[in-house]
């Protein structure tokens, strides 16, 4: 009896000094598991900007060039025609440039950062939902994953994209736990960014419905929902603008995109991870957290995050308009690597898991080289091409790219345009009107172009080389090639990579 009053007096004590001793305890976990996003941004970062210079622009990152290297009044003027889709990312960029300059690897960095700060938001995202090793794992992989380096390497606007639906996921988790108004605020804000990166990206607000939803059914708060719709709404406000302007202008942005059958949902995979070895060892550790008892619930959340805006595209893509590619839900890339993470942090015996970590980063090993290389985006050669041109250069040449409704969205005039050396100032001897006098993307064509051949005495003419035909008119619309042809003879022609760079000299 006396040695369990001895115990129970002793009780007390224990149960006071506990939650002193647990204190500190949570406070050094925090010290020690703070600097994980930090060094997935640095990692990341690293990644995405080693040799980001090397790999020649490709044509829709040269519509990007072009875009930010015009006045904000010429911007705003051009989005009113063409691109306002992208408007809100061309403005950034523009101010970026501004700054620092057009070079590739400068026109890149801005993606980059995103993709760091998005590394940096996969790390928290984990942490929350699963587990420490699960974080560290999810920071790696995100970090060295193929795409990461495509399109953390890529001037254009996806990389903003991922960060912004990942800081709303991020966010939304912190307010789902701690309710307030700053919280939903700053969500809103997140939803209406995203949208206005990219419309597509707003499917996200589909899982994170069901999120809140599975929430509010073990919690029974009212408040959250219609904090929750009240927020979307509030963001989605600024956007319908933009949605109302695509509308009208979708016919010149996604035409080109086909209806999607379910046999292209692997294609589509395969091209999200920037690697099919890589999607598909991603898809099989994906699933094993399902099979996690203490990974149930964070498991169905962020798979909900990465496979219903991918099924919601494939359906809103059966209409008169498809938008059905990988680049549009790539911000569903960091739920699958979160995912892959926690299936690898599940695998037993632990080393199991980092071997699979570093078994999975060298299937990607083969595509991060190949994303280095001069022709990872672009398969002409416009430096190449340019080079050429420089070197036979005489003041009061005129150029002529093709520029037929297929064969104006290769950009030659831009690709050529951006890698020539200032020195050289080419006369665009079909262009009536320069695309900045049209507010567009494209100059308007010369209607008579024997009259818009003026006095010119030589031009460069630059066209794409196509399988079986070796022709340097090769794909120039009849009209201009008939002038071109009546009044000029082609002194020589050089072929690079993709191209026929001929100079035309004038017989009469």
């Amino acid at each position: 009896m006396n040695g369990t009053a001895a115990e129970t007096s002793l009780m007390p004590t224990a149960t006071q000094n506990a939650p002193a001793t647990a204190a500190p305890a949570r406070a050094a976990r925090r010290r020690a598991t703070g600097p994980d996003w930090l060094w997935a941004a640095l990692l990341t970062l690293a990644v995405t900007a080693f040799r980001a210079g090397t790999p020649q622009l490709w044509r829709d990152e040269l519509a990007s060039w072009n875009a930010a290297s015009r006045s904000t009044g010429e911007l705003i003027g051009m989005l009113g025609h063409v691109d306002a889709v992208s408007g809100f990312y061309y403005l950034l960029l523009h101010y970026w440039v501004t700054l620092f300059g057009d070079s590739p690897a400068m026109l890149r960095l801005p993606s980059a950062l995103a993709m760091a700060g998005s590394a940096a938001l996969v790390v928290l995202i984990a942490r929350a939902l699963f587990d420490r090793r699960t974080a560290v794992f999810a920071g790696l992989l995100f970090a060295l994953l193929p795409a990461v380096t495509r399109y953390g390497t890529e001037a254009r606007s996806y990389a903003f994209v991922v960060l912004a639906v990942t800081a709303a996921t991020w966010l939304l988790l912190r307010v789902l736990e701690r309710p307030s108004l700053p919280r939903w605020a700053g969500y809103a804000v997140l939803v209406a960014v995203s949208g206005l990166l990219h419309m597509v990206s707003l499917l996200f607000l589909l899982p994170h419905a069901m999120i809140v939803a599975l929430r509010w059914w073990r919690a029974r708060r009212v408040r959250v929902p219609l904090s929750f719709a009240v927020a979307a709404v509030a963001g989605l406000l600024p956007v319908i603008p933009l949605v109302l302007l695509g509308r009208r202008q979708v016919g010149r942005q996604i035409a080109w995109i086909d209806t999607p059958h379910l046999r292209d949902v692997s294609g589509l995979w395969d091209n999200l991870f920037a690697s099919p070895l890589v999607g598909l060892a991603v898809a099989a550790l994906a699933l094993l957290p399902l099979a996690w008892p203490r990974g149930r619930r964070p498991a169905v959340e962020m798979l909900l995050m990465g496979a219903v805006p991918i099924g919601a595209c494939f359906v809103a893509s059966q209409g008169s308009s498809s938008y059905f590619i990988d680049r549009y839900v790539l911000f569903t890339v960091p739920a699958w690597a979160i995912l892959a993470a926690a299936g690898l942090a599940a695998l037993r015996p632990r080393a199991a898991g980092a071997a699979g970590l570093a078994a999975l980063i060298l299937l990607g090993a083969p595509d991060q080289r190949q994303l280095r290389t001069e022709q990872a985006k672009e398969t002409s050669d416009g430096v190449a091409a340019a080079r050429v041109i420089a070197q036979g250069y005489r003041p009061g040449d005129g150029f002529v790219p093709p520029r037929g409704k297929l064969e104006r969205v290769f950009m030659i005039d831009y690709q050529i345009g951006y890698y020539l050396p200032d020195r050289v100032k080419l006369r665009d001897v079909f262009a009536e009107r320069p695309a900045v006098a049209s507010d567009d993307l494209f100059p308007v064509e010369c209607g008579q172009p024997e009259r818009c051949l003026g006095d010119t005495r030589r031009i460069w003419l630059v066209t794409r080389i196509t399988d079986g035909d070796h022709d340097p008119y090769n794909k120039l619309p009849a009209a201009p090639k008939k002038a071109l042809k009546e009044h000029y003879r082609i002194a020589r022609t050089t072929d690079v990579r993709g191209l026929h760079v001929s100079l035309l000299e004038r017989v009469k």
